[in-house]
């Protein structure tokens, strides 16, 4: 006689064999290009050939090659009003998918959001989160790729802190964009928390328009800021162009390689040389060639599949004299 067991075993047998033949006709061949047809518009953020604009330009321009998605790109000069209308007319244009900076904030952004939605264009940020309108929206398709903001820039100063053996009362001198507002302002905002957590006396600088579009616009502001502080310890530039001109402020108020810590956000070639000569001491990599190739393949994902929108923090590590040789090669390349 047959056990209970022996009797279910051709059933299972069966039951298998059907799964199989399901399996094998439903499977998904590998398909290049396989995000064919899908138009999207991408914001690289600063100006064509920019410090961090390039790298992210890069990364889009990966995708769009690996993908097959064809790919419209917009230059902002890192201003959020040109950025907002830029957003604006890509709306309008009714692509399939817009990936962007949250620059320009929440109340100025949110509604925009809404109306793509609406007719179906796919909205998904990078480097700038817009919490509000991500929350309301990952299920289709809203996705975030890059750094917590505050974190990372109250990572930076904490950081620095430790490095430099930084005392109460010591300066430290913070070039930021707290007045940009939103989550863009809060990674200022960040490295002045912990600057003030650690007891130090912070000057603060507003990084002006024309030295956010041209880091050497800034060199005389540097060099009137360092002349009237002196005893200045550390000093954060909370940009990507401004950590690249590190080198020339440096020299041009007369300070040596290690006279004063510089921290800073996002790598570039004269990044990792002033890293190598001693100017620079710590930099966040915020990886930027990922914040542009994976916003595609997000809004890529959602449009094919359905898929929800990604949120990966690309701000993972520090840069300084012990790993800079690793990292130099591809900044050279405008990959990291």
């Amino acid at each position: 006689m047959k056990t209970a067991f022996q009797r279910l075993l051709p059933l299972a047998g069966a039951v298998a064999l059907s799964l199989a033949g399901i399996s094998g006709a439903m499977a998904l061949d590998p398909t290049a290009k396989w995000c064919s047809g899908v138009k999207i518009a991408a914001f690289p953020g600063g100006p064509q050939g920019g410090v961090f604009a390039n790298n992210v330009y890069n990364g889009f321009r990966q995708a769009e090659l690996d993908l097959g998605a064809t790919v419209t790109y917009y230059f902002s000069d890192w201003d959020p009003n040109k950025m907002l209308t830029q957003i604006q007319q890509a709306v309008a244009t009714k692509v399939d998918g817009i990936a962007t900076y949250g620059f320009a904030g929440e109340p100025a952004t949110g509604p925009v959001v809404d109306e793509a939605y609406k007719q179906g264009t796919i909205f998904t940020s990078l480097n700038t989160s817009l919490p509000d309108s991500q929350a309301k929206y990952s299920a289709q398709g809203f996705g975030y790729v890059g750094a917590p903001n505050y974190a990372a820039g109250h990572a930076l100063a904490a950081e620095a802190v430790k490095r430099s053996n930084l005392q109460k009362g010591d300066k430290v001198f913070v070039w930021g964009l707290k007045g940009q507002g939103g989550d863009r302002g809060q990674r200022t905002v960040g490295v002045i928390d912990a600057f003030t957590e650690a007891g130090a006396e912070v000057i603060y600088q507003e990084i002006d328009a024309a030295t956010n579009a041209d880091p050497n616009a800034g060199t005389a502001t540097f060099v009137g800021v360092m002349g009237a502080n002196p005893g200045i310890k550390i000093v954060v530039t909370d940009h990507g162009g401004l950590t690249s001109n590190v080198g020339v402020y440096a020299q041009a108020a007369n300070l040596t390689p290690g006279q004063v810590y510089f921290a800073g956000f996002d790598m570039s070639p004269n990044t990792a040389q002033a890293v190598k000569e001693g100017f620079q001491n710590l930099v966040i990599d915020q990886q930027p060639f990922l914040q542009g190739y994976l916003p595609i393949l997000n809004i890529c994902l959602t449009k094919k599949f359905g898929f929800s929108g990604l949120d990966i923090n690309t701000a993972g590590a520090f840069v300084d004299s012990t790993n800079v040789d690793a990292v130099a090669p591809l900044a050279a390349q405008e990959i990291r």
